[in-house]
């Protein structure tokens, strides 16, 4: 079985600042880990090779410092992977970027089966994989919580849909979406990354596409813009309640409604 594991390269931190212009996020000199779902997803895909055999290769879109998670997927079981890299996929929402995951998976190759992480820690629309199967084609499942086996091309897994766990098949090629907190991520091998040869990673730009239209990448390509994007508000302030148990409830219910937290 060829799989192909989208990751993605987020903010390792909260206090990101944001582009009062365009609405996205400066990534630039941010801190930046392999978005948490994905090692899920990668986890899932590396399990399921031992099991059945085959390869798993990855595929992120980003800027150049994106081949750090792709490094990180070898170093943890992958065979290789894929960096989309252009300015022209600058500032895309869920849409385009769906779009040019579609495009760049066209060309790297003939995969049984791709897993995307449930949603991203920055973005957190939950929409990319759904959408990268619609551009494909392919079925797609979300909320797969396992990959149970493979037979004559057609996957058995086990999925949530929102109050019942169902066992379903689909056909491959397919897309699915792996849940979060489903099992324990394996940790790279230090032995591996410093064995690790340039052909492990493979830089793609939109000029090696089939569609080499500008205008439907990055903001251009959106369907979307974010009119406004701030960071919460910080506060210290503090409040300390006093009184009996059923007195300290009354105020904390009273103070939550004044908020409209309820």
């Amino acid at each position: 079985m060829n799989i192909l594991v989208c990751i993605k390269q987020v903010p390792g931190s909260n206090n990101v600042e944001v582009d009062p212009v365009t609405g996205t996020l400066k990534r630039s000199g941010v801190k930046s880990k392999m978005n948490p779902y994905d090692l899920y997803a990668l986890e899932m895909a590396l399990s399921l090779q031992e099991k059945i055999g085959g390869t798993v290769e990855t595929l992120t879109m980003g800027p150049p410092q994106a081949k750090d998670i792709i490094v990180e997927s070898v170093c943890m079981g992958a065979k290789r992977g894929f960096v989309l890299s252009d300015r022209n996929f600058a500032g895309a929402d869920v849409l385009a970027t769906a779009y040019t995951v579609s495009q760049g998976i066209r060309i790297c190759g003939q995969y049984d089966l791709i897993i995307c992480g449930k949603q991203t820690t920055d973005g957190d629309t939950a929409q990319v994989g759904a959408e990268v199967a619609e551009y494909l084609g392919y079925p797609n499942v979300s909320n797969v919580l396992s990959v149970d086996g493979m037979k004559d091309g057609v996957i058995s897994l086990t999925a949530s849909l929102d109050e019942e766990i169902v066992k379903m098949t689909v056909k491959t090629p397919c897309v699915i979406s792996a849940d979060g907190d489903i099992n324990t991520p394996r940790l790279p091998s230090y032995k591996v990354k410093q064995a690790i040869t340039e052909d492990a990673v493979t830089f793609l730009s939109m000029q090696d596409f089939s569609d080499k239209d500008a205008e439907h990448y990055g903001l251009h390509g959106s369907a979307t813009q974010v009119e406004r994007i701030f960071p919460p508000e910080k506060t210290k302030e503090r409040r300390v309640l006093e009184g009996t148990a059923e007195e300290q409830t009354a105020a904390i219910f009273d103070l939550v409604c004044r908020q409209k937290l309820i």
